[in-house]
């Protein structure tokens, strides 16, 4: 969806035409189910999003000297015609930033919806250490006995960008981030050429956290690094070695922000067990307007009742933070 002017492109919203909700981590299917009960297709659908990609960010892209508020305004008129158009049921917009979200909140065409994430943010911590000085001391000897659990598996790592990594490397990474969506029961989104071209298009962005027994990689995590956020997506391992995937995963990542001064990590979707990890809970946000009156309704009613389970989630989840009472809380 884009808008022109007399200078060109004037502003844009990537989208999508779906004909499924599969790697959208904003989950609507018994929206779908409960559509087909009444005999209406949900699908084909309208979706702005960052594919397979859980991490907020601009969903309605204004040109810098452009009035963004009226644009993006004009934006969203332009978007619900063409669904109505296409004659859609219905259009969403995944994942917005916190600019997009407040112009999606000030219309009355769109539902909002929420949920939980677990994100670090740096504190200004030196290095890891002084960040398990901020948590509690039973919470403090529990980080370090899983670190140790791993030192003591005789397992190194190495941090590389994919515009260093070799081929073998790329290929290694590729194929045990396959195997864990396997033993999962999915297929992996990516296949290798994608996986490949990934790596070659986004070499300085695509980050391997590669762990080593003796000479061999026994995992991985694979991490995309932003202007100042860490994005965690994709892990895999030969074997269930123990703690493992939480050091590679987490407290790998951690590290790495520290060293680099960036200011979150965003490890991807659920996962309580993030918490105990230096990890709090976060708001995301999805917006979704619905044609049919009779189930606009009915989901919106919904989304009142679920956005207040989901508050009484994460206010639950935060009393269980490792830090120290005395640390400043989380926004």
């Amino acid at each position: 969806m884009t808008l022109v002017d007399d200078r060109g492109l004037a502003a844009a919203a990537p989208t999508w035409l779906k004909k499924h909700s599969y790697g959208e981590f904003v989950f609507d299917f018994a929206w779908a189910q409960a559509y087909a009960r009444a005999g209406l297709a949900y699908y084909p659908k309208l979706v702005a999003a960052a594919p397979f990609t859980p991490a907020s960010g601009p969903r309605l892209l204004v040109r810098s000297d452009l009035d963004y508020e009226s644009t993006a305004d004009t934006l969203l008129e332009a978007l619900g015609r063409e669904a109505d158009a296409l004659g859609l049921q219905s259009a969403h917009v995944l994942f917005p930033d916190a600019r997009d979200h407040a112009r999606l909140a000030d219309r009355d065409d769109w539902l909002l919806r929420r949920d939980c994430q677990f994100h670090w943010r740096n504190r200004g911590y030196r290095d890891f250490e002084d960040f398990l000085a901020s948590f509690s001391a039973e919470k403090r000897k529990k980080a370090k006995r899983e670190r140790r659990r791993v030192a003591e598996l005789g397992v190194t790592f190495e941090t590389r960008l994919a515009s260093a990594a070799s081929e073998a490397e790329i290929d290694a990474a590729f194929e045990l981030h396959r195997v864990n969506f396997l033993r999962h029961g999915n297929e992996p989104y990516l296949n290798r050429a994608a996986f490949f071209a990934i790596a070659a298009s986004m070499g300085e962005s695509m980050l391997f956290k590669f762990a080593r027994l003796q000479d061999r990689i026994v995992a991985v995590a694979v991490f995309f690094v932003g202007r100042d956020t860490l994005y965690g997506r994709y892990w895999g391992a030969i074997d269930d070695f123990h703690s493992l995937h939480f050091e590679t995963c987490y407290h790998q990542g951690v590290e790495f922000c520290i060293e680099r001064g960036l200011a979150r990590f965003e490890p991807g979707t659920q996962g309580e067990h993030k918490v105990s990890r230096g990890f709090e809970p976060v708001m995301v946000h999805s917006a979704h307007r619905i044609r049919e009156p009779r189930f606009r309704a009915a989901i919106a009613d919904f989304l009142r009742r679920e956005a207040a389970a989901v508050d009484d989630y994460a206010a639950g989840i935060r009393e269980h933070v490792p830090f120290r009472a005395d640390l400043d809380p989380a926004p």
